[in-house]
Order: C-alpha cells, then structure tokens, then sequence
C-alpha cells in the first residue's frame, strides 16, 4: 500500500490534459492531440452532441479509435450540466455544490485510475479553458489532489490549471477583493465569479454545457 507522500508523488506525475473541440476540423482537432501524444480522449460533454457531425459520439468515437486513440465517455459524472436541482444556485449550476455530489468523486476516482496508463484529455467543446467546466470545475479539483492540468490550446501550447488559477485571480482582482482573506478563500472568490459568468443556467439554457 503506498504511503501518502508515495501516493503525492505519483499523482504529480500523472499526466492529464484537456481540450476543447471547438470548430476545429478533424485534421486539426487530431494533430493537437497526437502533437501532446494523447492515448485516451475523456468527454466530458453532459451531452455528447455537437453542431459539427465529426464530433457527435458516435464519430468522434470511431475516429479516435481509428487512429489509436481510446475514447470514454464521462459526461454523466464530470458534465457541467447537473441534472438535480440541488446543484443550482438559483438557475446555475454550482460547481462547488457538484464537487461534492458521489457520482463526480466516481469521476475524479476514475480519471486518476485511468491516468496510470494512459495520457488523457478531457474533452469539452469550449476553445477557452476559461469559458469550461473542465477548468473552473475539474482542472480545479485536480490541481487540488496534486495534478496540474495542461489546457491545450487552439494554438496548441499549453496553459497549466497553476498559471490558469492566478490569471482567475487577475481577472477578479482577487488580490483587492478583501485584504484580510486567506490565498485559498481569494482562489475560491475568483473561481466563483468566473463560474457565475459561464455556467449553464437552466433559465435561458445557456453555458458551456449545450
């Protein structure tokens, strides 16, 4: 059985990415993840439809294993689009209230586990990191537990949850908000503030998660 500081140690070193498909072609959409040598593609749609056919399931499923790449489909547990009104806020959805939900623990249990072989990204349809669940959700409670995510971009390079966290904070001028607060409460402040800007809101149907 692996001690805590051995179990610290390997999740640090587990690889894990994420990837919007965005509008991208096929051809463009699989040399970013071969470009990263990406083995398994996780979706983390709440429905795994899109507007461009490649990336409907049953596509992107087949293609993906047509070039050697698995495919899960996880987004019942890590979706950002809850299905229980005890995961709303009013009309949004709530990621720290989904965080805690058993079905999303199963989730993180079984990107982790899958993790020790292969080389994953998470896949979502939004190109920002900043406008998706798989950052202000997902790439959050990773970075806690040790794993730093790398958000590939359109361009292809890499933006790390570490430098995406304290951009938040940037963008929610974290730092003024409230001197006497703690580094963990300011984090939280600007992930909330991100979220209540992009998360699905059942009133208008609106958000990442379409």
């Amino acid at each position: 059985m692996l001690s805590a500081i051995e179990w610290d140690n390997l999740l640090a070193m587990l690889p894990m990415y994420s990837v919007g498909h965005s509008n991208h072609s096929w051809e463009d959409f699989l040399h970013l993840l071969q470009r990263h040598r990406i083995t398994a593609v996780v979706d983390v749609r709440s429905s795994p439809v899109s507007k461009y056919q490649h990336f409907m399931q049953k596509n992107i499923k087949r293609e993906l294993h047509a070039s050697g790449i698995a495919y899960v489909f996880l987004g019942k547990e890590l979706g950002g689009r809850p299905n229980e009104l005890k995961y709303f806020s009013g009309t949004k959805a709530d990621y720290e209230k989904m965080a805690k939900s058993p079905e999303y623990s199963i989730g993180i249990d079984r990107l982790t586990t899958g993790a020790r072989k292969y080389s994953i990204a998470m896949m979502c349809s939004e190109h920002n990191p900043f406008d998706c669940h798989r950052c202000l959700l997902v790439g959050r409670t990773l970075l806690e537990i040790g794993i730093d995510t790398q958000h590939i971009l359109s361009t292809g390079e890499l933006l790390s949850q570490g430098q995406a966290e304290r951009d938040l904070m940037k963008m929610a001028n974290a730092e003024t908000l409230d001197m006497f607060a703690s580094v963990d409460q300011k984090k939280a402040d600007a992930y909330r503030a991100r979220a209540l800007k992009i998360a699905y809101d059942s009133s208008s149907d609106t958000g990442p998660e379409q």
